[in-house]
């Protein structure tokens, strides 16, 4: 049995180990997500974002996104990531910034990994002046949405994805976070 999130490390990534995490991100999004689509999209979106070089990788060196890697064993099992605002949000403050991504090895779920990233996500943004985070998820993803909910998370909004010819709702969700002092 795996241990806990006790035993596990959260660190900003270095090239190394976004080079181990882009497998196991692919991993996770696949395990997740793809009986949901066309096979052959399904691959021609994953090699885009998850192989070296591809949009994850262009994520990690570029400015203002912040990471954050869960690691047991040396080896990622999850992550965070927070961007400045992308999605379509609704009339979002200056300086909202958006929890693009929080993904956690299924064999790790439910052990205080993705509470830990989350945490990290919302201090990070509180630390950065960010009044606001906001993330979007997949109308049917229930899973998530509970989860996002015990973080003060709320719909405010509506989006798509599109992968292959497959378009799916989601939802543009946000929490506004304590204002500093």
């Amino acid at each position: 049995m795996k241990g806990s999130a006790m035993s596990v490390a959260f660190v900003e990534p270095d090239a190394d180990l976004l080079e181990r995490l882009l497998p196991v991100a692919r991993r996770i999004f696949t395990d997740t997500f793809a009986e949901r689509y066309d096979t052959a999209a399904f691959e021609v979106f994953c090699e885009e974002v998850y192989r070296p070089g591809g949009a994850m990788s262009q994520d990690f060196g570029a400015a203002g996104i912040r990471w954050q890697v869960a690691v047991s064993g040396g080896q990622p099992i999850g992550y965070a990531k927070l961007t400045p605002l992308r999605a379509p949000a609704p009339d979002p403050e200056a300086g909202a910034l958006e929890l693009q991504q929080l993904y956690v090895l299924s064999d790790w779920q439910g052990r205080g990994v993705a509470d830990r990233l989350m945490q990290w996500a919302l201090q990070t943004a509180a630390a950065d002046g960010a009044g606001e985070v906001y993330l979007t998820v997949f109308d049917h993803n229930e899973r998530a949405k509970r989860f996002y909910t015990r973080y003060g998370f709320s719909e405010v909004g509506r989006c798509t994805f599109r992968l292959g010819e497959r378009i799916d709702d989601d939802r543009i969700w946000r929490v506004r976070l304590p204002a500093r002092r």
